[in-house]
């Protein structure tokens, strides 16, 4: 139950100007920018000087072009995911190496598939941002029991020890990008191909 005091304080937090639909329980802390964000919004989210003891962290990218795709692993970074996946080319390129999670970019050409695989002790998460496919899991190569299509927006849960694999059934190449917890890649891994990948796993 709301009393006279509590409502009067989120009539006022509604009555903020601000251009995106928070919730009135949040209290926007920052000036109101357009939306939706870019890499390097104009003007800059914290303009110095104007937060006292608070520096902005600087963007690692300066324009809206291309952005430079590589490990930045255990280092602040932001940007736009939905444009990294999509801009890049390579089968798999990691992105962000930490100690505990991985963030990694896949371009899986059409009529191709990331390859059929488990990880026995790492969870993962498989986020489409463009084209389609088809996910299979199970327990056992020979079982893949679970079935899905998938299409941009969608995500995959892959539980560790489940056998997993994503075919791009589309027409154009099924972009995405993977998390792992833990890493499971090497810091810095690029491969162009599948061929590449399926190589430096047999080293």
């Amino acid at each position: 139950m709301m009393g006279k005091k509590t409502l009067e304080v989120v009539i006022q937090m509604n009555d903020y100007p601000r251009p995106y639909p928070y919730p009135a329980y949040s209290v926007p802390f920052l000036p109101p920018h357009a939306y939706p964000y870019g890499v390097n919004a104009a003007p800059p989210f914290l303009p110095p000087g104007s937060y006292p003891g608070i520096t902005p962290y600087p963007s690692r990218f300066a324009s809206w072009g291309e952005l430079p795709l590589q490990d930045y692993g255990q280092q602040p970074l932001v940007l736009n995911i939905n444009r990294a996946a999509k801009q890049n080319e390579t089968f798999r390129t990691a992105l962000w190496t930490g100690k505990h999670f991985q963030v990694t970019l896949m371009s899986i050409p059409v009529g191709e598939d990331i390859g059929l695989e488990v990880h026995p002790h790492t969870d993962q998460f498989v986020r489409i941002e463009e084209g389609q496919g088809v996910t299979q899991m199970g327990d056992t190569p020979e079982k893949l029991d679970f079935v899905q299509n998938v299409h941009d927006d969608d995500a995959v849960f892959v539980p560790a020890g489940k056998w997993h694999n994503i075919t791009n059934t589309g027409t154009v190449p099924l972009k995405v990008y993977v998390i792992y917890a833990p890493p499971q890649h090497p810091f810095g891994t690029v491969h162009q191909t599948k061929k590449d990948a399926m190589e430096e796993e047999r080293v």
